[in-house]
């Protein structure tokens, strides 16, 4: 999977979560979950449990703490992915 699809499979993902629409549409690798997408931290459990499920990886909760935007989730990913 290349990082574009990637970032296609984290916008399906937050979408639900977003209350931003606007900065969705625009998602890129510097796009922060907090700041930029208006995803509050409860939900941000959810986003994770939800790339979990949708990625078939565990995210541990330093790997969680990490994926404050979407580069960093790219990264979590990519590094759960290799490790299976």
């Amino acid at each position: 999977m290349n990082k574009e699809e990637a970032i296609q499979k984290l916008k399906s993902i937050v979408k639900p979560y977003v209350k931003n629409e606007e900065a969705l549409n625009t998602i890129n690798e510097n796009t922060d979950f907090i700041n930029d997408l208006n995803i509050n931290s409860a939900n941000l459990v959810d986003v994770v449990l939800d790339v979990e499920e949708v990625f078939d990886i565990e995210i541990d909760a330093e790997s969680m703490e990490k994926m404050r935007d979407v580069k960093s989730a790219l990264v979590v990913i990519e590094e759960k992915l290799a490790a299976k």
